[in-house]
């Protein structure tokens, strides 16, 4: 069974789930502080290391630090 990783994020008028596994670049630019460059480059570095393993992973993205991190992992 594979194993997915989905984060609940909440806006202010909408909550969804994000698979950081298969999100298209257009549902992570709606998380605060991620741009098109950053979320083109999270998906490029999921296309060359395979499935994030977890949320902290992404810190291995260039320009995904401690805060976006902890944006993700609050719902914010």
């Amino acid at each position: 069974m594979k194993k997915s990783l989905f984060l609940l994020l909440a806006s202010a008028l909408t909550l969804f789930a994000l698979d950081i596994n298969t999100a298209s670049a257009e549902e992570f630019v709606k998380i605060k502080g991620i741009g098109a460059k950053k979320a083109e480059r999270i998906i490029a570095y999921r296309e060359a290391h395979g499935e994030f393993k977890s949320v902290d992973e992404l810190k291995n993205v260039k320009g995904i630090g401690e805060k976006i991190v902890a944006v993700i992992k609050e719902g914010k």
